[in-house]
């Protein structure tokens, strides 16, 4: 039996960031970073001062940095967190060779640094997380993994619906360096794209309880035919169904970042797991807490319209949502070998 209740320590890092993010990143600072293409400068220099970028070399675990991601994803804080944390990972399992753009990382105002999670073809990685914001990009050219240091200046930046800074770069740009080749290259960054999946989901995870508290306070405070509209059995069946839903994908989250710490046999599985199941969760509660609102939760002025972009975007950075079934297969079963006819 996994026992994911969270220690001393773990709640009293929950609570700082929690007490953290409402105080620097109310949803004014959400909406001015749409504005700014998805970045906003001064929370980063304010997550950085508190150590966030690092946080996954300096003794945190990967359990610890979910619990972190859950309260960033609650506040749709508009900085790469997750991005750096497994970016940061990476360069240290590389060992000496990824020291320079590790100890850059370090600095009282970290640059920006980023995981390309699918190959580069012809050197260029399409739609790189927060590419467009990122001074150092790690991903797979051919049968290397690379680190590259350049500006993001002439990145090619692309607006989606979650506002996200995303881009495409060039893995053969400027400074550049290879930190393994072959198959060390790709396990290590299919390790990296994971812990991606699992911190994501922790995000989204965020995200969904953020999104369900908006919707059950309007379900009480809005009122029809004399009464609050909560009480009425079609709205309070639905919230119901996606808090159970989010409680689920909360401890699926939590579990798969456990085993990724523990080294367990079924980590990778529990890894793609998790970020399925906290996409279709994000996205479900999201939406029911739009339509709780009815008409007003479409328009702008109302917050609820920022969680159901965002649970919608965030997932498709890691490409097709409907090949997250094959990669929870292929992780189960192992890759289908194409057959000749």
């Amino acid at each position: 039996m996994v026992d994911l209740s969270l220690s001393d320590d773990q709640e009293q890092l929950v609570e700082a960031f929690r007490v953290f993010f409402t105080k620097e990143c109310p949803p004014t600072v959400v909406r001015d970073a749409e504005e700014r293409g998805g970045f906003d400068p001064d929370l980063w220099r304010a997550v950085s001062a508190l150590g966030g970028p690092t946080m996954g070399v300096d003794g945190a675990g990967l359990l610890d940095l979910e619990l972190v991601a859950e309260r960033a994803g609650a506040a749709l804080a508009p900085v790469p967190l997750v991005d750096g944390w497994v970016t940061a990972r990476l360069l240290a399992a590389c060992g000496d060779v990824g020291r320079a753009a590790l100890d850059r990382l370090g600095a009282n105002i970290p640059p920006v640094a980023v995981l390309a999670l699918h190959p580069a073809r012809d050197g260029v990685v399409r739609l790189v997380p927060s590419g467009a914001v990122a001074e150092i990009v790690v991903g797979i050219d051919d049968d290397a993994l690379v680190v590259v240091e350049s500006d993001h200046d002439g990145a090619a930046r692309s607006h989606d619906l979650g506002r996200m800074a995303i881009a495409d770069r060039s893995l053969r740009a400027e400074t550049r360096t290879v930190l393994a080749s072959g198959d060390a290259a790709r396990s290590r960054h299919e390790r990296a794209v994971d812990e991606w999946r699992v911190l994501t989901a922790g995000a989204l995870v965020g995200l969904a309880g953020a999104a369900l508290e908006l919707g059950v306070e309007y379900a009480k405070q809005r009122q029809q035919f004399g009464v609050p509209i909560g009480s009425f059995q079609a709205l309070a069946h639905r919230l119901a169904d996606v808090a159970t839903a989010y409680e689920g994908a909360l401890l699926l989250a939590r579990e798969a970042a456990w085993a990724a710490d523990e080294g367990e046999a079924d980590a990778t599985a529990l890894a793609r797991m998790a970020f399925l199941f906290a996409a279709r969760a994000a996205q479900d509660t999201s939406a029911a807490a739009l339509h709780v609102h009815g008409g007003y939760g479409f328009t702008l002025e109302y917050d609820v319209q920022l969680y159901l972009r965002r649970a919608k975007a965030w997932p498709l950075a890691s490409g097709d949502p409907r090949r997250g079934a094959l990669h929870v297969a292929d992780a189960l079963f192992g890759p289908v070998e194409e057959t000749k006819a």
